[in-house]
């Protein structure tokens, strides 16, 4: 089972709950060249959604946020996964986790449908240092 793993880091941006706000706010940062390792949303009540961005670099999200208005709540650390898509690929991480002590309390994942995946895993700040420490020494 070959997977990788590394920190990231996340920010959460909260945008109108209105058709065409999540496509303008990453329209805006690619216009800036953030490129996104991940990204969900989620409903935050009636009139507000919670966007979750992954750059791959976090001081062009920050100068690309400032530049197209947008505010941002992090960075936050996380871990991101990728790997061969096997069964029991995920079990495997979350043991390596477990056997270190380290609490996943969020996690999302997906297959790309042509033999990998990837894994992002929240674990909390102090222990993101274990967290890669032993889902890297696999």
């Amino acid at each position: 089972m070959a997977f990788q793993v590394r920190r990231v880091d996340y920010f959460h941006a909260m945008v109108a709950d209105e058709s065409g706000a999540a496509c303008d706010a990453l329209t805006r940062l690619a216009e800036h060249g953030v490129n996104l390792l991940a990204f969900t949303t989620v409903p935050m009540g009636p009139m507000r959604t919670q966007l979750t961005l992954f750059p791959a670099e976090a001081s062009r999200m920050l100068a690309a946020a400032r530049d197209a208005g947008l505010r941002l709540d992090g960075p936050h650390p996380a871990l991101l996964v990728q790997g061969d898509d096997e069964l029991g690929a995920l079990a495997k991480v979350h043991q390596l986790l477990c056997d270190a002590g380290v609490e996943v309390y969020a996690s999302s994942g997906v297959s790309d449908g042509g033999g990998s995946y990837g894994y992002v895993l929240y674990v909390r700040p102090q222990d993101i240092d274990k967290a890669v420490d032993a889902a890297a020494g696999a």
